[in-house]
């Protein structure tokens, strides 16, 4: 077996599901990489396993944080990387699983995060304030194309750190990231995708589920605990949209089509980034996906 398993590719494919299938095959856990699962709350809008569909494969790396705090890259670095080793000298096999591109990398590959300079951080957030994040993302675009084809344009705080890094280092924030031959554990990654217009479909039938499931009255609660605090869980697909509808500036149709339209960017984003790397074999949902993916990592580990 190789050391570490992960699933990745594109929300919605169905990473979670294989990866409780691998892990059962192969006597292993589940390590979280979705960025916003790492939120305690953030259930419905985010698609997290409910115990049952866990299968009683251990998960690692969920509920972490409140929704009030920012995201850290370096500090999920470190937790992932802690609970990986834990699990390897245990002799169980880790499986990565996630849609968080940068998440992943972080925990794979040999990354080093520079530090923050609240200087520089201040002015980028004024900056921010005063012209908003399109004007922002144009000019990190101008810089540091390929970091910006990987952030959204209304993603302020993404592109301010990207923004951020490069004053710091004098070098583009994509600079920062290896090349694919630089890895920190021995791993092989199953890729998990879809054509277009069946994801495009599987997105708006997700999201009118999730508000069936009661989405709406989930971002209640958590606007009552402090959501529209948290810099990054505030602005989270879906999240933010029925922020709106519960201020009553969006009606809840308008909200739902903008989640669906949203996530389908987030997608092509997904795609650019995961695509570029080399190591991933790529799989379609069918009904020989589990097979296939351990023939994968079967055969990675005679090669």
């Amino acid at each position: 077996m190789p050391r570490v398993v992960a699933v990745v590719g594109p929300t919605a494919t169905g990473k979670s599901a294989l990866g409780v299938a691998i892990a059962a095959a192969v006597g292993g856990e589940v390590i979280n990489a979705d960025s916003m699962q790492l939120y305690r709350g953030m259930d419905i809008g985010t698609a997290k396993l409910t115990d049952a569909e866990r299968s009683g494969v251990p998960h690692h790396l969920l509920d972490i944080w409140d929704v009030t705090q920012t995201a850290s890259v370096a500090d999920y670095q470190a937790r992932a990387r802690g609970r990986i080793d834990e699990l390897l000298a245990g002799g169980v096999t880790p499986v990565l699983v996630g849609g968080s591109g940068l998440y992943v990398r972080a925990v794979l590959d040999r990354i080093e995060f520079p530090g923050t300079d609240a200087e520089v951080r201040g002015q980028l957030e004024a900056d921010l304030a005063e012209v908003g994040a399109p004007a922002l993302h144009a000019r990190l675009a101008a810089v540091d194309p390929a970091a910006a084809s990987a952030i959204a344009p209304e993603n302020g705080r993404k592109i301010v750190r990207a923004l951020e890094v490069m004053a710091l280092t004098g070098q583009p924030f994509t600079a920062a990231l290896p090349t694919y031959d630089e890895p920190y554990y021995d791993a092989v990654q199953i890729g998990l995708d879809l054509p277009t217009n069946q994801l495009d479909l599987r997105i708006t039938k997700r999201v009118e589920h999730m508000i069936e499931q009661g989405f709406l009255d989930e971002v209640r609660a958590l606007d009552a605990v402090g959501l529209r605090d948290g810099v990054t869980a505030s602005r989270a697909l879906g999240y933010a949209q029925l922020l709106a509808v519960i201020d009553g500036r969006r009606d809840l149709a308008a909200a739902i089509a903008e989640t669906a339209q949203a996530t389908r960017r987030f997608v092509r984003r997904q795609r650019s980034w995961f695509r570029r790397d080399p190591r991933i074999t790529w799989h379609e949902p069918s009904e020989t996906l589990l097979a296939d993916a351990l023939q994968a990592i079967g055969a990675s580990s005679r090669s």
